[in-house]
């Protein structure tokens, strides 16, 4: 916003874009009018004075004109606050002195014209700054007077004249708050429909990001960890570069990769399954055809490289075939496709239980993320075909969009929440206008028309006929209000009704009125019917309004000229009449119009804004959910990730293996904490007895007890005690889960646990104490372990404490 200088009197903080760009909107709009009314009531009144007298009155409207030149070079370009201040009293001031030069009949009505106007544009060119405009409005009043006075030969200035300027200024100020307190209102509703979407948009991100977080954690350090912990007699030279690859994958943060990569280099990387799963199994050989290059944004690129990667993985462990081919081509419309495919066993996807992440987690959750696709295609005895489909949905205005480095994922932003904002603001705007066109219309109403209709009563002709035109302008005005004071539109047969109503109090009042005494002191209608046809018609097109006011002027012209044509003095003065009421409330219907652009542009600031602020707080919590995992696997799995890569820790040894397969079994009950069951407790129980089971372990599961809810921070307490002991068992074990109705009881009896070293595992899970609600008793007798977690529900568990 220019024109309040140094930039140090701009909008304080807090301000939203409504409000700024409506402070912005009404200043060009109220110097642009001011300037327009200057010149032509100006020209106006050299044309009305006598031609002695166009000389010295030219010495004082130049001047103004160009004072009015100086503001609105500072729309254009920043100018001292002292500067406006100075053009805006220039203008004013000179305008009000000039009554005794112009002289004439017409000098009073072109100065008050125009100081009429200035007073009430100072409103909103200072509209941030009340007390500036109420100064300047009060100098013009005063110029005003001093010049009446002057051009009186030292009479008392009419105190009508500067009551009513005075008035108008106060007038001003009112709508320009009426329209200012929508702007609030619809600042704050899209500052709350911002934060709901923010919060989901930050959700989604997590989820995002924790979906691949997961996908990495099985891919790596899960896969590692479980092959280590069954691996007996193994060639284990792959193990410890892999275990370096997994700690570099798992402290690198998901969902901060930039720019675009060539998808066909990636894929030329595709490790062989002897380094990735193969751990002594022979290497699954690729025949690649591949049409590159295959640019793609990182995301999809990186997921495609990483599914391909499980794929090959699955399929030198579960095919039983040697070689797979990989095919990958670009599409017409700018996606991808990657094709995996092999003539294994097969399988029937339908039967891979929801607790195997490989293809619903790796493969298929990973496309989901990124905005692509992949499917699994596979029988028994055909073999399998994995394919990934990606494809670009980036509109052409947003194309430079793709290959700017993002330091963070760019939160989706529907164009149908775009314009949803903008009708937001718009709505806002246009019943503030209305709101403050019906104050306009009801104060001019019963205070400057409702006084000139009493005072010059026995002028008109007949008399009831003015009466009858004042009653149905207020009947139109309270019908009006009974909808826009509820915050609904008005009906369009109201409207239709209500312009029919102005018009005819329009035409009574012109034609039962002297011709010569139109637009005079005695036509309270001429200026007030306008205002009523605009909060009518404020939110339809300006040429409705225009059209209307073309009417109305029409009525009052034709009234004229039936009782003869005005001489070039009094039409001089009927123009600046008409320029001064109807001319301004036109300018007032344009600025209904300005309004919506004032809302795209508000819409798309308060757009550009929250989603710096969206990005900001994806970037913080994606950093903070980082820091929290890795912190969580710090005190277990990296240790033995760190100690296999760098040879300290054997596979040979048994220890590392039952810490290996205890490892696993709590990501493995990590992984189910997603699944969407009944159940979550026995879900994920199940999920660590799998574990067991693949060392060779036979584990029972007994359920007693109507299920309940459990926080996922004590189920995972709950669990992790009976996952330590299930994961070290080698031979039998049984597993029950108690309910009742005030508490849940895990228990594990073991006949073939191995201790191996003293450790702290029963009593921590993932480095943290086990809750104190949670309690664990564990029981040794012979050659069996029995390990107990209980947990008894609070008394206000589930109580609304209120």
């Amino acid at each position: 916003m220019t024109g309040y200088a140094d930039g140090a009197a701009e909008a304080p903080e807090g301000r939203g874009s409504g409000e700024r760009l409506l402070n912005a909107t009404v200043e060009r709009y109220g110097v642009w009018l001011r300037s327009a009314v200057v010149c032509l009531c100006g020209a106006l009144g050299i044309v009305a004075a006598d031609a002695t007298e166009i000389p010295p009155a030219l010495s004082l409207l130049v001047p103004a004109l160009l004072a009015c030149g100086i503001r609105m070079y500072g729309l254009r370009a920043p100018l001292p606050s002292s500067v406006l201040w100075a053009s805006d009293v220039a203008v004013v001031v000179l305008t009000g002195l000039s009554q005794p030069v112009l002289g004439g009949p017409g000098a009073n009505v072109m100065v008050e014209a125009v100081v009429g106007i200035c007073v009430i544009t100072f409103q909103q060119e200072w509209a941030p700054r009340p007390v500036a405009g109420a100064v300047l409005a009060a100098l013009g009043a005063g110029a005003c007077a001093l010049g009446d006075v002057l051009s009186s030969r030292g009479l008392a200035p009419e105190s009508a004249s500067l009551m009513r300027l005075l008035f108008l200024a106060g007038l001003s100020r009112a709508a320009y708050l009426v329209v200012r307190a929508r702007a609030r209102a619809a600042d704050r509703a899209a500052a709350l429909r911002a934060a709901s979407r923010r919060e989901a948009d930050v959700a989604a991100a997590r989820r995002a990001t924790e979906r691949e977080y997961l996908a990495t954690l099985h891919d790596t350090a899960s896969a590692t960890l479980l092959m280590v912990s069954q691996g007996v007699g193994r060639d284990w030279s792959w193990l410890a570069p892999r275990a370096r690859q997994d700690l570099e994958a798992l402290s690198a943060m998901p969902g901060f990769e930039t720019g675009r990569v060539d998808l066909a280099e990636l894929l030329g990387c595709v490790p062989g399954a002897g380094a990735s799963g193969g751990a002594g199994q022979s290497l699954v050989r690729l025949r690649t055809c591949v049409d590159g290059p295959l640019m793609v944004p990182s995301g999809p690129g990186l997921a495609i490289f990483n599914g391909v990667r499980e794929a090959v993985t699955n399929v030198a462990r579960h095919a039983g075939v040697r070689e797979a081919r990989l095919r990958a081509w670009a599409q017409d419309d700018g996606g991808v496709v990657v094709e995996l495919s092999d003539t294994g066993r097969g399988f029937d996807p339908k039967t891979v239980p929801a607790r195997r992440r490989g293809i619903s987690g790796s493969i298929v959750g990973r496309m989901h993320t990124v905005g692509g696709s992949a499917t699994v295609t596979s029988q028994p005895g055909t073999g399998t075909r994995v394919r990934w489909c990606w494809r670009a949905r980036v509109h052409a205005s947003h194309a430079g969009d793709v290959t700017r480095a993002e330091r963070v994922p760019r939160p989706p932003r529907a164009a149908a929440q775009h314009t949803a904002v903008v009708r937001l603001f718009r709505g806002q705007l246009l019943h503030g206008a209305q709101l403050a066109a019906l104050l306009i219309s009801l104060l001019s109403q019963f205070t400057l028309s409702l006084n000139q209709l009493t005072t010059y009563r026995d002028v008109y002709r007949p008399a009831w006929a003015q009466t009858a035109a004042f009653v149905c302008l207020t009947v139109v005005a309270v019908a009006a209000a009974t909808y826009l004071l509820r915050g609904r539109r008005i009906p369009p047969r109201v409207r239709g009704w209500g312009l029919v109503a102005v018009l005819s109090a329009s035409a009574a009042c012109a034609f039962t009125l002297p011709a010569e005494r139109l637009t005079g002191a005695e036509d309270w209608a001429f200026g007030l019917v306008g205002w009523h046809a605009l909060f009518l018609l404020a939110d339809l097109r300006v040429r409705v309004f225009a059209t209307f006011l073309g009417v109305h002027m029409g009525l009052n012209a034709t009234a004229v000229l039936l009782s003869g044509a005005p001489d070039a003095a009094e039409s001089a003065v009927m123009g600046i009449a008409a320029v001064s009421n109807c001319g301004f409330q036109f300018s007032v219907g344009v600025l209904t119009r300005l309004l919506h652009g004032a809302a795209l542009a508000a819409a798309a600031e308060a757009a550009h804004g929250e989603e710096l602020r969206t990005r900001e707080r994806i970037h913080a919590d994606l950093q903070r959910d980082h820091k929290e995992r890795y912190r969580a696997l710090t005190a277990t799995t990296v240790p033995l990730l760190v100690g296999l890569g760098h040879g300290v820790l054997s596979p040979h040894d048994e220890d590392v293996r039952l810490r290996c397969g205890v490892e696993a079994a709590r990501m493995r009950r990590l992984f189910a904490e997603s699944d969407a069951v009944s159940d979550p407790l026995l879900n994920e129980l199940r999920a660590c007895v799998e574990v067991a089971e693949h060392q060779g372990a036979t584990i029972s599961l007994a359920v007693r007890g109507r299920p309940g809810e459990v926080p996922v921070e004590i189920r995972r307490e709950l669990i992790d005690p009976v996952a330590v002991v299930v994961s070290r068992t080698r031979s039998v074990a049984r597993v029950t889960v108690v309910w009742t109705p005030h508490s849940v009881r895990v228990s594990v009896i073991s006949e073939g646990y191995e201790d191996g070293r003293p450790s702290g595992e029963a009593a921590q899970a993932h480095g943290r104490e086990l809750d104190a609600r949670v309690a664990v008793v564990r029981t040794e007798r012979g050659g069996s372990l029995w390990v107990e977690a209980g947990w008894r529900r609070p008394v206000t568990w589930g109580v609304d404490p209120a």
